[in-house]
């Protein structure tokens, strides 16, 4: 700072503290300090006011004064001056701190030849701007001839501030070599560098000591460490830093400030991170770092068992659709994903009913994937896939095909019941039967309903018979072609519910096989051939048999014909 800054300021000092002197004589308190040791310095809110046992004139109302000497225990106390009876304060500062080790250098601070009134009564500030930088005021570190006044500090760069009722009077940047000292004008800025050989004495120093008319401040370097356990996690787990400092008023840690001056803290970076440790007092700033490693590789595996399936659909029911189960696991994830589930745990299974994205019938034939995604929060992810191989089928719903069952006239008979389902017929109930049984694993509560019919010709009993025959003549085939015989209800009407003529006549014109000429001339012949049936109907689906005779039956004349065929022409016809 140049002698013209320095007239400057006192002015400027001068003219801000006039109308504060003039406020304090219409309202004033006075604080009177009595202070051990006699060098120590008061500062009333922050602001350096002076030096020893003093009194002090301040604004009325609360105030915090702290008591401050370098090697000594601050003393603070909040106090209100609210009387024009004066406060008194006696304060006797505790020593602390053990004595400082070198190597060591020092600062001269010199008033010069401009200056205001009292400067030597600056507190001086050193690598700080906050009260707790406090070393001691320029009168303790302005002489080296007759007076010894000394500034002694660690060597390197330190930043110097000096301040009086909270303004700043001077301040810079001093570089100081062990075993020299470096002589600041203050009023001109300029400096001098000479050799200190008493620096080179390899003893500690106490921090504070004065006699009559010297003083020598010796400042304690600031030391650091921080380090991390373990130095190396796991995505999400936690490490521990432990940090710890000597001689600090401030300390920092990257991304966490402030922290206390020793401590610990757990955290669990997502990157590999390091934490910067930063001590700062009046000794100057000391750096430590230490690294967390975090490891984001996520492993995992996943597996399908078993790897083949089978499936099978018939229509719209699936009949057989097996089981698969996946299996994963995963390591440094906190977080995992199956496309066949959404969201799962890291670890897990899931049994899945496997069946195939087909729906066109046809065999089957498909792999179908599944995708299993482990990630965490530190960016890693990994993917694995399974695969579970589908064979099997979707096939149709199994037709039915239902004819009704044409009998020849006045068969079976009693002591003959299995005579008279000729051949064509017979034909008829093996494709039923064969596409019933199928049809059944479509279906398995379907049943098959029987109902026999006789011609008007013959008594009513003679007819009850006959139905009776004809429906258990049908059913007894049915099962020896396979289908049980708890599949199949029957029911004989004699000659009841006879289909009359025009309905006959309809079902002819509509029949896909043309009757003969004949059989068209014979139109009663006819009629009694369509009575004398079984109708077959398909339950629960309530479905019943096309009653359309076999006009083009290969044994058509035994089957059709009014009269009573012979014995032997229906056996041979069987």
């Amino acid at each position: 700072m140049t002698a013209f800054t320095y007239k400057t300021i006192a002015v400027t000092a001068f003219s801000i503290l006039f109308p504060v002197v003039a406020a304090y004589a219409q309202d004033k308190a006075t604080l009177k300090m009595s202070v051990e040791p006699k060098e120590a310095y008061t500062f009333v809110d922050g602001a350096a006011i002076g030096t020893g046992s003093k009194t002090f004139h301040v604004p009325r109302g609360a105030h915090k004064v702290i008591v401050a000497n370098y090697g000594y225990k601050f003393f603070e106390r909040d106090v209100n001056l609210d009387t024009s009876e004066p406060l008194v304060l006696k304060v006797s500062l505790e020593p602390s701190g053990p004595e400082v080790s070198g190597p060591y250098g020092r600062i001269q601070l010199e008033l010069g030849r401009y200056h205001p009134v009292n400067s030597g009564d600056d507190a001086v500030l050193l690598n700080g701007k906050t009260l707790k930088y406090f070393v001691g005021h320029v009168d303790e570190m302005n002489h080296d001839i007759g007076w010894h006044q000394a500034l002694i500090l660690p060597p390197g760069s330190h930043q110097i501030t000096v301040t009086r009722l909270g303004q700043e009077t001077w301040s810079g940047t001093i570089n100081v070599a062990a075993n020299q000292r470096v002589i600041v004008n203050m009023s001109n800025g300029k400096r001098k560098t000479k050799d200190w050989p008493a620096g080179a004495q390899n003893k500690a120093l106490t921090r504070f000591k004065a006699g009559t008319a010297s003083a020598q401040i010796v400042i304690a370097p600031v030391s650091g460490s921080i380090a991390a356990t373990p130095a190396k996690i796991d995505c999400s787990q936690p490490s521990q830093l432990k940090w710890t400092s000597a001689e600090t008023v401030d300390a920092d840690i990257s991304g966490m400030s402030p922290v206390p001056m020793s401590g610990e803290r757990s955290v669990s970076p997502r990157q590999t991170t390091t934490y910067d440790f930063t001590a700062s007092g009046p000794g100057g700033t000391t750096k430590s770092s230490t690294t967390v490693e975090v490891n984001s590789l996520v492993q995992s595996n996943f597996t399908a068992s078993p790897t083949e399936v089978r499936y099978r659909q018939i229509g719209d029911k699936t009949l057989q659709a097996e089981n698969a189960t996946l299996n994963w696991s995963s390591s440094n994830a906190d977080a995992a994903s199956l496309d066949a589930l959404g969201s799962v745990e890291p670890n897990g299974n899931k049994t899945l009913v496997v069946k195939p994205t087909q729906t066109s019938e046809g065999p089957v034939d498909e792999t179908i994937k599944y995708t299993f995604t482990a990630t965490n929060v530190c960016g890693g992810a990994e993917t694995k896939t399974a695969s579970v191989h589908v064979v099997g089928s979707i096939e149709p719903t199994p037709e039915v095909i239902l004819h009704s069952v044409f009998f020849p006239t006045d068969y079976p008979v009693g002591e003959a019941p299995s005579l008279g389902l000729l051949r064509s017929q017979q034909e008829v109930l093996t494709t039923l039967a064969h596409r019933f049984t199928k049809y059944l694993e479509y279906d398995p509560e379907a049943r098959l309903s029987l109902s026999a019919y006789a011609d008007e010709r013959g008594p009513d009993g003679h007819n009850q018979t006959l139905t009776d025959l004809r429906a258990q003549r049908v059913k007894d085939f049915l099962v020896s072609q396979g289908v049980e015989a708890d599949k199949i209800n029957t029911s004989a009407f004699g000659a009841s519910r006879q289909l009359d003529q025009t309905t006959v006549t309809d079902l002819q014109a509509q029949n896909p096989s043309k009757p003969s000429e004949g059989l068209q001339r014979d139109t009663r012949s006819t009629w009694l051939a369509y009575n004398r049936r079984v109708d077959v109907a398909l339950k629960p689906a309530n479905r019943e048999s096309v009653r359309f005779y076999p006009n083009d039956a290969p044994d058509l004349d035994v089957l059709w014909q009014p009269a009573k065929p012979r014995r032997r022409v229906v056996e041979r016809n069987q």
